[in-house]
Order: structure tokens, then sequence, then C-alpha cells
């Protein structure tokens, strides 16, 4: 591996890490600022703030270094990551969490710059490989992420975020020195009407019949923020879990995820076939959500691992079907479509969910995983009516 894609990967990495870090030490920190214990509204609010700046960043900081270079963009995003994790290690009050977490997700947006980075150093035929690489070094982030934030949380609650901004600040030493530009700075005006991060979805109006595949592709990211926004809570109020416990089962959930989708949708595709692929996807993660809800003892958690590692085969084919839905010429546009409603759910999932467990925390916090149950059973119709063969023309 060369070095550019050394520093890149690390980049990578780290955004993972500190998106997932925070998770098992979340609930305990509002706690410890709020001084309230029902924290689900705040955890919703702060997940979908994250959210909402990284949606409107990515392609603010993909034109700016369109026109500056990415090199340039890349240094200031990994600066101020490291300046805002010690930023939140020392905020005192809920506001500065707040602005912490909205400036988290705006530096976290330059994996868009990063993915640009990797296309101007990637000849054609190396491109699905290392964005193949891309996605892996995230998968790795997110499973440390979660593993470190619990470790060092039970030592001191905000001694996660002080080895956040050290890894940052060691990262961006790294690129300084290290990572060449890639891109000539280009003079012409960036198009603002490119900034626009609702855009994509334009294009949906004029192309109606993927809708379905549209709303599933929705449906299934919205249910993957449930895990984020609400396991940290309910691993605490059903099983007492600390920080490490937290952190351990989420690693342990991470690496389930990862195998799956790294060896399982090739072979189930082409025993299943694409639907039955997304169907089995869906029947597995809705059983061991099932036993979540109704779960009383901690081991029953990491037994059903396995079993949720079957979801991790329905989106991959659940991606190589919807490519299908579209000629070649308009692969480019819906592909931004999907990316766009990605994360639109990332934005209104978390403040759902968070309001749902607010309300039923007391009488039956495992209530929350059935309320995921019945999102994933909206997409089912949806699948089946999917058409497999025959590409909608543009």
């Amino acid at each position: 591996m060369n070095r550019p894609l050394f520093v890149i990967f690390t980049a990578i990495v780290l955004d993972a890490i500190g998106i997932g870090l925070i998770f098992p030490i979340l609930p305990t920190l509002l706690q410890d600022v709020t001084h309230t214990q029902n924290v689900a509204p705040y955890i919703g609010t702060m997940t979908a703030l994250y959210a909402v700046m990284q949606f409107i960043f990515a392609p603010v900081l993909g034109a700016l270094s369109d026109r500056l270079g990415r090199r340039p963009v890349l240094l200031i995003s990994l600066g101020g990551a490291a300046v805002n994790y010690l930023f939140l290690a020392f905020a005192s009050h809920l506001w500065m969490l707040f602005i912490g977490r909205a400036i988290a997700g705006l530096t976290s947006a330059n994996i868009a710059v990063a993915m640009a980075y990797i296309t101007d150093i990637s000849r054609e035929d190396q491109r699905a490989r290392r964005f193949g690489l891309f996605n892996a070094m995230f998968g790795i982030g997110f499973i440390i992420g979660p593993v470190l934030g619990g470790v060092l949380g039970d030592h001191w609650l905000r001694l996660p975020f002080i080895a956040a901004a050290l890894l940052n600040g060691c990262n961006l030493l790294l690129a300084f020195f290290v990572l060449p530009e890639s891109r000539t700075s280009s003079r012409e005006k960036i198009n603002l009407s490119a900034l626009n991060p609702l855009r994509p979805l334009r294009w949906v109006f004029s192309m109606k019949s993927v809708l379905p595949v549209i709303l599933i592709f929705f449906i299934f990211s919205a249910t993957g923020e449930a895990y984020g926004t609400c396991w940290a809570l309910w691993g605490s109020d059903i099983f007492h879990w600390n920080g490490l416990w937290i952190g351990l089962s989420l690693g342990a959930f991470g690496v389930c995820q990862t195998l799956s989708q790294a060896f399982l949708p090739g072979p189930a595709v082409k025993l299943l076939g694409e639907r039955a692929a997304i169907l089995t996807g869906v029947a597995g993660t809705c059983i061991a959500l099932i036993v979540m809800a109704f779960a009383t003892q901690s081991w029953m958690i990491f037994a059903i691992m396995p079993i949720f590692a079957l979801g991790g085969i329905g989106v991959p084919a659940l991606q190589s079907l919807a490519t299908r839905q579209v000629d070649e010429s308009s692969q480019g546009q819906f592909q931004g479509v999907l990316a766009s409603v990605v994360s639109l759910a990332s934005i209104v999932a978390p403040l759902a969910f968070s309001s749902f467990y607010f309300v039923f925390r007391q009488e039956w916090p495992g209530a929350i995983w059935l309320s995921v149950v019945a999102i994933y059973a909206l997409g089912v119709p949806l699948v089946l009516g999917l058409r497999l063969k025959t590409p909608v023309v543009a």
C-alpha cells in the first residue's frame, strides 16, 4: 500500500472511531451534565445533529476540495477534529456538548473528500478494490470505537475524547508531512447549486418508478440508527452494563456485521437470489431483535450475534438489485439519490427512536426492538414488489 493511501485509510479509521467511541459513554455523560436520568431525547437529538451537519457539509467540503485541492481541506478537517475532541473532553454544559457534536459532524464530512482523493490516485481498474478497502477501514474503526470508548470511559468519562484528540493530532502530523496533493487547484467558481444536499432528490420526481427501492433504502437505513441511539441506554437499563460491556457488545455486533457483509452476500445471492437474500437478512435480524426485546440475561445477546449477522446479507443484496432498477446512463444520479436518502434516515430515525424509548423506558425498555421489527415489516411488501430483471429506462 502506498503512503497516500495509508494516510487516507488511517483518517477513515479515526473518523469511524470518533463516531463509535461516544456511544458507550454518552448516556452517563449526559446524565452527569443534565442531572437527569432519562436522557434518551438528548441522545436522539445529538445523533441527529451530527447527521445533519454531515449531510449539509459533505457537498461543501467536496466542492472546496475541487477548488482548493484535497490536501488543505483534509488537513483543516483533521485539525478541527482534534481541537473539537479536546473541547468535548472539558465541556461542562449541555450546550457545549451540542456544539462539539455539531463540529464533529462537520469535520466527519471529510469522508467525501477522502473518497475523492482515492478516485484521484487510482486507475479505474483499482477503484473497486480500493473502495472496498475504504469500507473495510470504516468497519474496523466502528468496531474499535465503542470498545475503546467503553474501556477508557470506565476510568474517566472524558478520557475517550482525549484519546480521540491525540489520535487525530497524530494523523494530522502524518498527513502534513507525508500526504501529497492529488489534484491541481482550480480557478473555476464553485457551482453554488451543487452545494444543495437535497439536489439529488429532485431526480426522484422524474423517476417515480424507482420510489419503492428508495423507500426500502430509507427503511433499512432508519432501522440501523436504532442501535447507535438506544443500545447503550437499553444495555444499562436491562443488564446494568458498564461502559466496558456496552463497548464489547457493540464491538461484537460490529465484528459480526463486518464478517457477514464480507463473506455471506455473494454465496447467499447465488444460492437464494437477490430478493430471497434480502428477505432472509430481514428475517434473521427480526428474530434477533425479538429475542433482544424479551432478553433477561446478557449472555443471550452475545449468543444471538450469529443470527444477527444474517442481517448483513440483506443490504448488499438490495444494493445489487437496486442497480438494475435504472439503466446505465442513470446510475450516477441514482446512487446520489440513495446517498441522500441514507443521510435523511440518519437524521429522522434517531429522533423517532429516542422519543419512543423515552415513552416506554419505565414500563418496557425492550419494546424499542419490537418497534424496529415493525418498521422492517413495512419494507417486506416493497421488496416483494420489486422487479428483478427488467431495468427501468430513464
